[in-house]
């Protein structure tokens, strides 16, 4: 059987191999980030490492073939540390629907006197009253509820 040519081969220099070794002897770190930097040591091609396959380090390690080939293309395209620490999100997952100012407005009204015959504010009564006074265009009495909920 042919081995795939790995597109992102870790090479690991000694100054980079003694950190690494020194991470997982110590043990006192994150449990992802010592798994990490033994997919690392592991992987490293160099003539120090064993240079094992994803597939044997998956094996040896508990992980997916995908977790240590996504470990070695962030270790070739990013450096050490982005390769240890756990990926950043590039985005929030979904965007506020209230900002800072819309959420000052939907507490002043809360805050302010309830409609005639009523004792007082209800969440879907606050989230129609934002909708007509065009604060937003549309928003559901739960969002209502957590925005408040943070506000005290």
């Amino acid at each position: 059987m042919k081995r795939p040519n790995k597109r992102y081969v870790v090479r690991l220099e000694l100054t980079e191999r003694e950190e690494l070794e020194r991470i997982v002897s110590v043990g006192k770190r994150a449990a992802s980030k010592l798994m990490h930097a033994r997919v690392l040591l592991q992987a490293d091609q160099s003539a120090d490492g064993p240079g094992w396959t994803d597939a044997r380090i998956a094996e040896g390690l508990g992980i997916t073939a995908r977790t240590v080939e996504n470990i070695r293309r962030r270790f070739v395209e990013e450096g050490l540390e982005a390769a240890l620490e756990r990926k950043r999100q590039c985005r929030p997952s979904r965007a506020r629907l209230l900002d800072g100012a819309q959420a000052a407005r939907l507490t002043a009204i809360c805050c302010s006197k309830a409609p005639q015959g009523r004792p007082r504010w209800t969440l879907r009564m606050l989230a129609d009253h934002l909708v007509e006074l065009n604060i937003v265009d549309s928003i559901s009495h739960e969002t209502v509820r957590r925005t408040l909920q943070k506000t005290n």
